[in-house]
Order: C-alpha cells, then structure tokens, then sequence
C-alpha cells in the first residue's frame, strides 16, 4: 500500500505542474531595441557593435587570434596622437577590412579583405595621413556597407 500512495502523490505533483494555466494572457515580447553601446553606423545604414581599443595594449592586441567575428561586429581603435597609423596582420586568422577614418567620421582609406600573415615579416597597411580612428570588420563587408575613401561613417557611444 505504501508504494501506490507515493505513486499516487508524485502522479499529482505532476498533473498540478503540467495542468497549471496562466491566470493572465501573456504580454508580447517587446521590440527590439537599437543597439546600445559603442556602434558604428555604416554609409548603408546598418548598424555595428564595436570593441574599443583604447590602450596601447588593446590596441596591440586587437583581433589577433579571433578565429570568426559575429555578424556586424568590429573592433575601434581611438588614437589621441593625431599621427598616422600602420596596421599588419601578424597572429590574425581571418581577413579583415580596415578602415581609417578622420576626425569628422570621414573614410580616408581603406585596406581591403586585407589577408592574415602566413609569415614574417608582416606587410604594413595604411595612410600616410594622419587618422584617428581605425575601424576593424570582416572582409568584404566594407564593399557590402558601401565603406570607399569620402564616405562617412558615424561614430557613436564609444567615449571618447
């Protein structure tokens, strides 16, 4: 008897979980909202999420060793120096677009689908002019935003 009156117990434990309704239709889910944080929004409108590279030592780093980068996402790096500023490829192991950028969210150049270094030494990309801001993306998406030298891109929320 004592085993079918613990059956009987769990059996309605179980009924009670699973019967239970909602006492109140569920509200809808809330709409998205824009993206928060630091972003770029591109010359086509699309919106990414940035990492800063702020530091010389996140800005050493940078991508290096991202095997993927998710869908409209990059990294920013914010130099104070107002000099100009090569990039390579060393220890990064997929292609990136890089974009350089002055101080009124012009493109003044542009390395595109600039390939991983497979050995040293590494190339060097970039303007000998002087640009502040480096945006990082993957390959090919600077073609597919409409990212060329005179575009403008709009920084924002990245702290300067």
């Amino acid at each position: 008897m004592r085993s079918g009156s613990g059956l009987l117990a769990a059996g309605l434990v179980f009924l009670a979980a699973c019967g239970a309704a909602p006492s109140a239709s569920p509200t809808p889910a809330a709409a998205p909202t824009p993206a928060a944080g630091p972003r770029v929004i591109m010359p086509s409108g699309a919106v990414y999420t940035v990492e800063v590279a702020r530091t010389p030592e996140d800005q050493a780093q940078g991508l290096m060793y991202r095997e993927s980068l998710p869908p409209r996402a990059g990294m920013i790096f914010l130099f104070t120096d107002g000099g100009a500023h090569n990039f390579w490829m060393k220890n990064t192991m997929i292609p990136l677009d890089i974009i350089w950028i002055d101080a009124g969210g012009k493109v003044v150049f542009v390395s595109a689908d600039t390939p991983p270094c497979k050995s040293d030494p590494c190339p060097n990309y970039g303007p000998k002019t002087p640009a502040p801001t480096v945006l990082e993306i993957a390959g090919g998406m600077a073609a597919k935003e409409g990212i060329v030298a005179g575009a403008t891109i709009q920084v924002a929320d990245v702290g300067r």
